[in-house]
């Protein structure tokens, strides 16, 4: 039988996890970079695209979002893949997915090729969304997962920090393509590195393929993604807004009834019976809710009300995302949660990400140093919050299903972030409406404000627009706050679940060592005469 190498050798969960934890986390957010640069560096290449291209405003938003209907519809069923045929050997294929994906797109001479490449870059990206944060909760144990997750958290800021300054770069001197091609030898970095360090490792149990309840979440998942992304573009009564909606909850409800029938099912729904595991996924949906709703509106208020470039609008949002990178890496998170706990770290954060939102609302209309603090505020409460919400999940879930849990993680992600878009999208343009009735049939502020007919009625328009992102912005803080406390609360009541839990197996494990102890003592006492007859 072959010894096991340093790099194959099963993670010692006692001493600390795999010897070579950290240089392998280093190559799966390498990996894990790739992907989220590519969808931050794409914004900022729209112009270019529109122009040689000659793309439309429809084909601009499919090549947006065939990446994110992919990614999102896939992403349970890349999870449940890796937990049976190996995380390691899915990642790698991710990797090279990825590359290939990237090498068309770079290469596409239409539209039509780039929407494509794009869906197939979202496949490579769903498996490596998925797998990267499955092999952290492998390699490393609970003394170091928190921080460890609060690492691999902190390269997607990276990206969003960092992604447009790349794009200006290359875009300044190489030709669209050049943005794409980039990634390719980055994945090849990374798949030489995964292939040389990452162990291997899946579900010893080696469940049979749930088929039908990956092809129902794919369906279901891409459909309610498609409705958030389209909604408010087409309308939410529209009936192609109506039956996409329908046709996606049929197939979650057919997905949700299948998964309890079937003897391997692909995700657990006993999982929602756990409460750290429904107050983990609620705190994770709203913490994406609140970070990605802020963002699509602070980026309007940044440009249309305050008058920066696109450029100089990214560069205006990098304090929130440096905030969680130095947070993050200097491991602040980690040991708040090892002194106050999961429910009270996670409530504490959110709480930040809430008085950040309020800030931005109440501070942000007089210029960007009002801004400041609230972005500093998000991005603390950012850096406590979210890997103390994906530790909770993960740890609410079986190591061996590890990969379904970052399905369910990276699920839950891109439906609070699209969901951040369209509630707080709509309650903004409810209120621009409702003060300036005669600019509700413009499709933006731009549009509104070339249909003015003086300055008096321009300012009337931008303040409106104003005031409706002041109310989108207080409405997130609000929910955010009360979705908050609901996690924690729920977190709260599953520990002292588990302590109770726990307390009376402890007491009946004493209970019966001292029958067992009282038995034995019975059988070595000397026996008592036998009195003579």
């Amino acid at each position: 039988m072959k010894a096991p190498t340093a790099a194959n050798k099963p993670p010692d969960r006692q001493g600390g996890g795999h010897p070579q934890r950290w240089l392998i986390l280093g190559v799966i957010c390498l990996a894990q970079l790739t992907v989220l640069l590519d969808n931050t560096v794409l914004n900022v290449a729209i112009p270019s695209l529109t122009t040689e291209l000659k793309a439309s405003s429809t084909d601009i938003q499919w090549m947006i979002n065939a990446y994110a209907l992919v990614q999102s519809g896939l992403l349970l069923t890349a999870g449940s893949s890796a937990d049976r045929y190996g995380r390691k050997k899915l990642l790698a294929t991710g990797l090279a997915l990825f590359g290939i994906g990237s090498l068309a797109a770079g290469l596409a001479q239409s539209a039509g090729q780039l929407i494509a490449a794009r869906a197939g870059m979202g496949i490579g990206g769903a498996l490596l969304m998925t797998t990267t944060l499955a092999v952290v909760v492998q390699i490393f144990d609970d003394s170091e997962r928190v921080k460890a997750i609060g690492i691999w958290t902190t390269v997607a800021m990276l990206g969003f920090a960092s992604g447009p300054l790349i794009g200006g770069f290359m875009l300044d001197h190489f030709w669209w393509g050049a943005i794409f091609l980039l990634n390719i030898p980055v994945a090849l970095l990374a798949l030489v590195a995964v292939l040389a360090l990452v162990p291997e490792s899946k579900n010893p149990a080696g469940d049979r393929p749930d088929l039908l309840g990956a092809l129902l979440s794919t369906v279901g998942m891409t459909a309610v993604v498609y409705v958030i992304i389209t909604g408010p573009e087409h309308g939410w009564s529209s009936g192609q807004v109506l039956v996409s909606g329908a046709v996606g909850v049929v197939a979650l409800a057919a997905f949700v009834r299948w998964e309890l029938r079937v003897p391997y099912p692909m995700l657990d729904m006993h999982f929602f019976r756990n409460q750290r595991f429904v107050g983990a996924v609620a705190g994770s949906i709203l913490v994406a809710f609140g970070m990605t709703g802020s963002l699509y509106l602070l980026t309007q208020h940044l440009q249309f009300v305050l008058g920066y470039g696109p450029l100089e609008a990214g560069l205006r949002t990098a304090p929130l995302a440096v905030t969680v990178v130095v947070l993050n890496l200097a491991g602040v998170g980690a040991r708040l949660l090892a002194k106050w706990g999961t429910p009270r770290t996670i409530a504490l954060g959110m709480a930040c990400v809430a008085a950040g939102l309020a800030a931005i609302a109440v501070l942000g209309g007089g210029g960007y140093q009002g801004m400041l603090a609230g972005l500093v505020l998000i991005g603390v409460g950012a850096a406590l919050a979210g890997p103390a919400m994906a530790n909770a999940l993960m740890s609410a879930i079986p190591p061996e299903k590890a990969g379904v849990g970052a399905g369910v993680n990276g699920t839950v992600a891109e439906f609070g972030n699209g969901l951040g878009v369209a509630v707080l999208g709509a309650v903004l343009n409810s209120r621009f409406a409702a003060l300036v009735p005669a600019a509700a049939g413009a499709v933006s502020l731009p549009a509104a404000l070339a249909a003015a007919g003086s300055t008096q009625e321009r300012g009337r328009i931008r303040d409106a627009f104003a005031s409706g992102l002041e109310t989108s912005q207080l409405v997130g803080s609000a929910a955010v706050l009360a979705g908050g406390l609901l996690a924690a609360l729920l977190l709260k009541r599953a520990e002292a679940h588990d302590a109770a839990v726990q307390g009376m197996e402890q007491g009946a494990g004493r209970s019966a060592g001292e029958g067992a102890e009282e038995l034995s003592d019975r059988r070595s006492a000397p026996s008592a005469p036998v009195p003579p007859e």
